[in-house]
């Protein structure tokens, strides 16, 4: 992979094409994934962080892929595969990724709710204006207003890094379980390591990074500035990912506390690290929430959109685009209903909407990698031997887990017998 000379000239044009790869990979730190990455902590300690490694090597290998497929095509993930597997595999694939997405935007503005709450404001209002911000930013926004938007957005991840300097980690132990890797094979191991790999990379991604790609115009000659992106993309979301995780191990394992999500982290930070982490954790995981309670019924509406060939982009009025926006504003409308409905509990929601990600990436990465081998659709850009290795691990290794996922739940203890895990 090379990589472009910094000069006065390429900085600019890094600037001028920088943003669906930071963003993307930014918004992957969304309620469900901080939730995750939170409970992996407090429950497994230090021993999930060795995962991060291999993981943000395979973001990188199929965000670049996606990118490359949208320079060298001008169209979006969702239109290749419906040109190159037909109409029925479409609308199959985009009828679950449909109802992973809902589960998704749900768990944003659960994460609203929560930290809100914490941070002193009812639900009942925070959700509503939350609601309303996201929708009016999109629909009365254009393309380049939107994505800086999203890019001074991505700052306010620093507060995780802060967490967990603050909680005072054994950084030896940390360092020793961040390179040696430990596995165990019993169903709640398999389900946290499912989980994480579904936050880090979920199939949403794909289709909204190319479609940001295809939305910007970058040209075949200004890619490898875009491959930066990616790259750095992905190191910002492994960064933050590290730093909740030693956060959460360092504080709540220690002191033998189980917590169901992130909100249940923050609150349970402020006896051990302090008001300051407990607070930073909270306002981390409302700006992520309202982040991607942004950009996941966005993502959703180009993928659908893109799907059935209907218009769509930010760029388009609501009267050139109505599909496209009555999309965006249905999966607002539905995700901030049902966190605002009394007595329903949205817990589970946060993990299994991740673990459910997990499931659905494989058949994605599937289609992605045939498409991207293709030399009819790629010309002289497809995958060479080391990106498809990478691509095609992956999605093994997901198959595999999914399948012990499923054999340790219908057989509990049957694999740890079998293993010794």
């Amino acid at each position: 992979m090379r990589f472009p000379r910094f000069n006065k000239v390429s900085f600019l044009i890094f600037l001028s094409v920088m943003g669906p790869g930071i963003i993307t990979s930014a918004v992957d730190n969304d309620a469900g994934g901080i939730a995750t990455y939170s409970v992996a902590g407090a429950n497994f300690g230090y021993s999930l962080l060795w995962l991060l490694i291999p993981i943000t090597v395979a973001l990188i290998v199929v965000q670049e892929m996606c990118t490359r497929m949208g320079v060298v095509t001008g169209k979006g993930l969702s239109d290749l595969i419906r040109k190159n597997f037909g109409a029925r595999v479409t609308v199959f694939v985009m009828l679950l990724l449909l109802v992973a997405n809902i589960g998704n935007t749900m768990a944003e503005f659960a994460g609203v709710a929560a930290s809100a709450e914490i941070l002193g404001m009812s639900r009942y209002i925070a959700v509503p204006i939350a609601a309303i911000a996201v929708w009016l930013l999109v629909v009365k926004g254009n393309y380049k207003k939107v994505e800086r938007i999203f890019l001074v957005a991505t700052l306010f991840y620093i507060t995780y890094v802060i967490s967990g300097l603050l909680s005072g980690p054994n950084w030896g132990e940390v360092g020793s379980q961040f390179i040696a890797p430990s596995f165990s094979f019993n169903s709640a191991y398999l389900f946290m390591v499912i989980g994480i790999v579904g936050t880090t990379i979920a199939p949403w991604m794909q289709f909204y990074i190319q479609a940001s790609i295809v939305e910007k115009k970058i040209e075949l000659k200004n890619y490898k500035y875009t491959k930066m992106d990616v790259i750095i993309g992905s190191f910002i979301t492994a960064a933050i990912a590290f730093f909740i995780i030693v956060a959460c191990a360092a504080t709540l394992y220690a002191a033998n506390i189980h917590i169901n999500d992130a909100a249940d982290a923050a609150v349970a930070l402020r006896p051990l690290a302090g008001n300051l982490a407990s607070y930073l954790f909270a306002f981390g995981l409302l700006t992520a929430s309202l982040f991607a309670a942004a950009i996941l019924p966005l993502a959703t509406a180009y993928y659908v959109c893109e799907g059935f060939g209907w218009e769509k982009g930010v760029d388009k009025s609501f009267k050139e685009a109505s599909k496209f926006y009555w999309l965006y504003t249905g999966l607002i409308l539905i995700g901030a209903i049902f966190v605002l409905t009394p007595g329903v509990s949205f817990i589970s929601i946060l993990l299994i909407s991740q673990v459910m990600n997990g499931i659905l990436l494989p058949f994605i990465l599937i289609f992605m990698i045939i498409i991207i081998n293709d030399k009819d659709v790629m010309g002289k850009y497809t995958n060479g031997k080391f990106f498809n290795i990478i691509a095609w691990g992956t999605t093994i290794i997901l198959i595999i887990l999914t399948i012990l996922l499923v054999v340790s739940s219908v057989w509990p203890g049957a694999l740890a017998a079998l293993f010794g895990g």
